[in-house]
């Protein structure tokens, strides 16, 4: 998982990320922590959040 540019640091995702994989202070960062379990993809409002590796 990744944040691309489209991040504006609202947080939505921190608030539902099980794992407390993520954390934003402005924009989103996915730690190790991260299971893939793809949740946070749903609650993203502006479609920051991308399965894979950052290309």
């Amino acid at each position: 998982m990744y944040v691309n540019s489209n991040c504006v640091g609202c947080s939505q995702c921190v608030a539902f990320c099980k794992h407390g994989a993520i954390t934003a202070k402005g924009r989103a960062v996915i730690s190790e922590k991260c299971k893939e379990c793809r949740v946070c993809l749903s609650y993203c409002p502006m479609k920051a959040i991308q399965p894979g590796k950052e290309a």
